[in-house]
Formats: structure tokens, C-alpha cells, sequence
């Protein structure tokens, strides 16, 4: 595995720095990555391919393609704080440290483009797509998958749904930093004003419960936006604290984000 670095620093919500970030992306791999390799999978992805994968995290994903693309493929895993992919040992593998609204992307250069959970959070998402979608090589395949919160928990027409006040007080601080909840639901129409062809979308939600790592997820955003939460008067010390003990209780469901997957494949 090559390392190289270009200057950039995080602005997430939910950025890598935070205590947080192991257990929230131990359950991101446990909630999405059997979808998204499903995705990769129908894209065809296989030896010899040239792979960008625009925020790695963890690395599970990078992992799953490394292996995929093998033994002559290349890959280039980016991350604005790549420090939970620097000890991944994975062969034909560049990690960078990279800001994707101001660092450089090769033009006309991969096969495939893969990013997921990562626009949501980015203010100037539509000029990230657009670079994205220049950086693949005629034929080949953008996949972003992204959240939409178009479902709430609506306990009076579904009894036994949780309306948090501490989740709505988190999507009212991510709102504030730029994040976009609906992003997703739009990702169809956007690959297609780039003019890709053979666009296609997929959307998938659950119902979260206090055994469901989607729940640990919900858990991590909580605590790690706490403060901010509370300096904005969103939520009370008193309902922060019941709404993260209220995800213990074995009652406890909602449904969960939507995440469309969205693919495109450039002329």
C-alpha cells in the first residue's frame, strides 16, 4: 500500500477525530456494506479494474475492492482524515489524504467511482458529482449511495414509534453545518444531468431497534453532537439523556433513513 497526502482538513459533522467513530463505523459496516458490495457486484467490478473510492472511513469497502480488483487492478482510497485506513496492508493500494471539494482528481481515470454517506455532509455536493463523474474513464461506473430522512417516526399513525427530540435536534445541528438529509432521493435525477447513461436508483430502509446496529449508529451521532445539541437549545440535558436510554429498551423502533444507491455509467 503506497501513502501520499494532500493538505485538508475536516469539516464533517460526524468528523473521524471524534471518540465516536470506531463504534459508529463498526455499525456503518454491519448496516450497509452487504448492499453495496450487492451493488458493486451487478456493476460488474472485477480484475484489472482502475477504483476510486471517495471517503474510505474505515476501509471496509477499499478492503472488499482491493481484493475484487486483484492482482492487477489499482486502487485510490481518499479521506479527508484517513487515519483509520492507514493500517490497512491491501496490495495496489494508494491512500491519500485528500480533500474532494479542493484537492485534485484525475480526469478520465477510473473505472469505477464509489462514494457513500459522503455528499450528504458536503455543501458543494453538486460540483463533487460533477468531478466524480469526470474522473471515470469512458464506460465507467459512478455508484454514490446517500441518505434521505423523507420517513419519520409517526407514533400517532404507528403505535409504538419513537419521535425522538434529540433526533430531530441532530438533523437541526447537521442542517446548520450544510449536511443535506434529502440528498439522496435527488441522486437519480443528478447522475443523469451529467449526462450519464443507463442511470439507476435504489432505496432501502428498515425499522431500527435496540438490537440493530442501526441503532449504534443512531447512538454514536447522538453523543458525538451532544454539546452542540445542548449549546443551540435543541434538546435538554434531561431528554438527551432519556432519548439515549430510551434505545436501550427492547420496545424501542423507528424507521430508519432511506439510502439510495444511484449508478451511472459514463459515455
Amino acid at each position: 500500500m503506497q501513502r501520499s497526502e494532500i493538505n485538508g482538513r475536516s469539516t464533517y459533522s460526524l468528523d473521524n477525530a471524534g471518540p465516536e467513530a470506531p463504534s459508529r463505523f463498526q455499525a456503518l459496516t454491519a448496516t450497509f456494506d452487504a448492499e453495496t458490495i450487492r451493488h458493486l457486484e451487478d456493476l460488474g467490478v472485477g480484475a484489472g479494474w482502475r477504483c476510486l473510492e471517495v471517503g474510505g472511513g474505515s476501509g471496509s469497502i477499499a478492503t472488499w475492492l482491493a481484493s475484487r480488483i486483484a492482482p492487477s487492478g489499482q486502487l485510490l482510497v481518499t479521506d479527508i482524515d484517513p487515519r483509520f485506513l492507514e493500517s490497512l496492508n491491501l496490495p495496489n493500494t494508494e491512500v491519500r489524504r485528500h480533500n474532494i471539494v479542493t484537492d485534485p482528481l484525475p480526469e478520465a481515470a477510473f473505472d469505477l467511482v464509489h462514494a457513500r454517506l459522503v455528499l450528504t455532509h458536503i455543501p458543494e455536493r453538486e460540483a463533487v458529482l460533477r468531478r466524480m463523474a469526470a474522473s471515470l474513464k469512458p464506460g465507467g461506473w459512478l455508484l454514490d449511495e446517500e441518505i434521505d430522512i423523507s420517513i419519520s417516526p409517526d407514533p400517532a399513525s404507528f403505535p409504538g414509534e419513537v419521535r425522538s427530540k434529540t433526533f430531530e435536534a441532530m438533523l437541526r445541528v447537521m442542517a446548520q453545518r450544510g449536511v443535506d438529509h434529502q440528498f439522496g432521493r435527488r441522486l437519480f435525477g443528478e447522475l443523469r444531468d451529467l449526462g450519464l447513461h443507463n442511470v439507476a436508483s435504489e432505496g432501502k430502509a428498515s425499522v431500527w431497534t435496540a438490537t440493530t446496529p442501526g441503532t449504534s449508529i443512531l447512538r454514536a451521532n447522538f453523543e458525538q453532537l451532544r454539546d452542540d445539541m445542548l449549546r443551540g437549545g435543541f434538546v435538554t440535558e434531561q431528554e438527551f439523556e432519556r432519548d439515549l436510554a430510551q434505545m436501550d429498551d427492547s420496545s424501542f423502533r423507528m424507521p430508519s433513513p432511506i439510502v439510495w444507491s444511484a449508478w451511472g455509467q459514463r459515455p
